[in-house]
């Protein structure tokens, strides 16, 4: 089943932070909850770990949210977005030391936080992509100038596909076959079709996943999702893709079959 991208606020005025959930949550994510000072941020970040932090600095208490910060950045190391109205030297200085993701002044729109929330994940996406953990799927050359339409991501066990106007995340296994048109692949999952602006040859390369094996000029499938095949077709749920001359042999292979 499809995951929903899950989201915490911190922010200290309630107003402000139930229209900025609900705002959020009509868009198709989740809010873990919202903390307004330091121990209930870090109780809820524990017991429910999100995908993303919104972070307001000024809190209730003696410590504030850079102070959240540096402490969930030892838990774990997700993308962390700061909404605020200190811009003063000494308080950007200690944001920079947390590695936020992306930066908001107050007041901001929910269109500021979207755009905001793309450019976490992506920014995210670069600085792990050096453990070959997680990585932005290249767009084709001539797709570039839309680049920010539709972002793909990688992370672990997880891709993150943006739709409209949220990210979605599936795991790799929920992954059944890809079919291709041109420079456009159609990505099957278990729960939800996508369609990428990319070809399938550039799919592969990025995904780096191994279950995924090419059969067809225009198909792949992940092989752990196979129900039936023969020489000719591959059955998966009600679908029939058909394998290719060229890559019969090599599929066939996979099963010391020839």
């Amino acid at each position: 089943m499809t995951d929903v991208i899950k989201i915490m606020i911190v922010e200290d005025e309630s107003i402000v932070a139930m229209d900025l959930a609900t705002g959020l949550e009509i868009d198709g994510y989740q809010v873990t909850g919202i903390a307004d000072n330091f121990s209930d941020a870090i109780k809820l970040f524990t017991e429910n770990v999100p995908d993303i932090v919104l972070m307001d600095i000024n809190i209730q208490g003696d410590k504030d949210g850079v102070d959240i910060a540096m402490e969930i950045n030892k838990i774990k190391q997700l993308p962390l977005i700061y909404l605020t109205a200190y811009t003063d030297v000494r308080t950007i200085d200690r944001v920079k030391a947390t590695n936020p993701a992306a930066f908001l002044t107050k007041p901001y729109t929910l269109e500021n936080v979207r755009i905001a929330i793309d450019l976490a994940i992506h920014n995210f996406a670069e600085k792990k992509d050096i453990s070959n953990e997680t990585k932005v799927i290249p767009l084709h050359k001539s797709e570039k100038k839309n680049a920010s339409k539709e972002p793909v991501v990688k992370l672990k066990e997880y891709v993150f596909i943006k739709q409209n106007y949220r990210f979605v995340k599936f795991k790799y296994s929920e992954i059944l076959f890809l079919e291709s048109d041109h420079n456009h692949v159609k990505l099957y999952t278990t729960s939800q079709n996508y369609v990428l602006r990319v070809s399938l040859t550039e799919v592969l390369e990025s995904l780096e996943y191994e279950s995924l094996v090419r059969v067809h000029r225009s198909f792949a499938v992940n092989i752990d999702a196979i129900q039936s095949f023969d020489e000719q077709i591959i059955k998966i749920e009600k679908h029939e893709i058909p394998i290719g001359g060229i890559y019969r042999q090599e599929f066939l292979s996979l099963f010391n079959l020839r």
